[in-house]
């Protein structure tokens, strides 16, 4: 494919930010609670390959959520929650096929187990996953605006691993909040595997109350829906490359333009 990764067309884009912080290096997985071992072998060994959280169920390493599907009502939940899971549009690394987001049920036996669920009703959980999974499809595509600048050397750039650090300022967010600004609601970092090549993006979401907002939920894909969330989507500073990838960015933007890719990329 001809890459025109340096070529800028004029079309908004999340603004860049200044964010450091330690390189994600290994194959391929790095977490605070599964230290992979260097070995010639990938998918990743694990010492210990059974992980588990403090309520005994074995996690999936790569998003650190219940290996077996929590699908059955909590004890106390007044009415059942669907339970059929929506396949994503995001690629899901080390496969041929996309992440698959979870169904309501889960949704709402993740709340739960985290203590977060005592004032959510059952309808609340449905407006909560209508608007994460707009919210996940719309970071993925602010993240693949990045990835074209690397379009000639990968058209299939995938989504590895995330996790969510919520209670962990990105320097740009612990910025923000030293001038007076709220900080974000939530922080993942995402890392995406560039056809073999591991790199970690920050995302920090923010609320703003000023924003119009839809009435209906908004679609899966709808990339145009009003839901006063604003995205703060850039590669770590973890390598130069990020580093430039930043800076060009910055300029491109001052410039009114973006990084600009071939029809139907990626692949």
């Amino acid at each position: 494919k001809h890459c025109m990764g340096g070529i800028w067309s004029r079309k908004d884009a999340t603004s860049p930010s200044a964010d450091a912080a330690p390189s994600s290096g290994g194959c391929p997985v790095m977490h605070k609670t599964a230290t992979p071992v260097q070995g010639d072998v990938c998918p990743v060994k694990y010492k210990n390959q059974a992980v588990y959280n403090v309520y005994g169920e074995k996690l999936d390493p790569t998003n650190l959520m219940p290996a077996t599907a929590q699908q059955l009502p909590t004890p106390d939940q007044p009415i059942p929650l669907p339970t059929h899971r929506v396949v994503s549009g995001i690629a899901k690394g080390g496969t041929d096929s996309t992440w698959v987001y979870p169904s309501e049920q889960m949704f709402y036996n993740s709340l739960k187990r985290k203590g977060k669920g005592d004032d959510v009703t059952p309808e609340d959980v449905l407006k909560m996953v209508a608007i994460h999974n707009n919210m996940n499809e719309q970071t993925w595509q602010h993240l693949l605006i990045w990835e074209r600048f690397h379009c000639a050397k990968c058209d299939d750039p995938r989504l590895l691993r995330f996790t969510g650090r919520p209670d962990e300022l990105s320097p740009t967010a612990r910025i923000y909040t030293l001038m007076g600004y709220k900080g974000p609601f939530d922080r993942h970092d995402w890392i995406v595997d560039r056809c073999g090549t591991e790199v970690r993006y920050i995302i920090d979401y923010y609320h703003d109350p000023k924003l119009p907002v839809d009435q209906a939920l908004p679609a899966q894909h709808d990339l145009s829906a009003k839901t006063q969330i604003v995205l703060e989507v850039r590669p770590a500073l973890d390598s130069p490359a990020a580093a430039f990838d930043r800076l060009r960015m910055l300029l491109l933007r001052a410039l009114g333009g973006q990084p600009a890719a071939p029809p139907g990329w990626p692949a």
